[in-house]
């Protein structure tokens, strides 16, 4: 008898590239991740996009995460501004920002793929624009945040699959 390893196989679709309408669906604190920086507060965001997996029969997810930080440089803040269609104010950035209200919210979503140290095709989010004045609104579909998972289930991907 043969003892095989394979790599895992994923239950979803790589996100087609390019810019889709989307809906933010869940907006997931990470904690403190370890990185080349030190350790930074981490926070993902995951939108499913008007893109249908035809295997699946569902909406494809894509997600970034982002250092939890309304700095001048960084990425979190600029992707905000840019969906909201303006800069904070300074009022705003001393109250801060809470990111349950990006929840529900559409936008559009810059695609990109990238090949990693692995050999595996990643789709990224290369950026947030606003979303198309007098489209119709997408909402969320089939979709369960994580923090209302039961423990051990996922939405087909593990947690750190996006």
């Amino acid at each position: 008898m043969s003892l095989m390893a394979r790599r895992p196989q994923t239950a979803r679709a790589l996100a087609p590239t390019g810019i889709h309408t989307a809906v933010c669906v869940d907006a997931q604190d990470l904690g403190l991740q370890t990185g080349a920086y030190g350790a930074k507060h981490k926070v993902r965001l995951v939108w499913q996009l008007d893109a249908v997996d035809p295997e699946a029969g569902r909406r494809v997810e894509v997600a970034r995460v982002y250092t939890l930080s309304l700095s001048e440089r960084a990425a979190l803040r600029k992707d905000l501004e840019c969906w909201r269609g303006r800069k904070f104010t300074d009022a705003e950035l001393d109250l801060g920002f809470d990111l349950e209200k990006v929840i529900g919210a559409n936008c559009q979503v810059v695609v990109s793929h990238d090949l990693g140290d692995n050999g595996t095709l990643y789709a990224n989010v290369d950026s947030v624009l606003p979303a198309v004045k007098g489209a119709p609104k997408l909402a969320p579909l089939a979709f369960t945040r994580l923090k209302d998972r039961a423990q051990g289930r996922t939405n087909g991907a593990t947690a750190g699959a996006h």
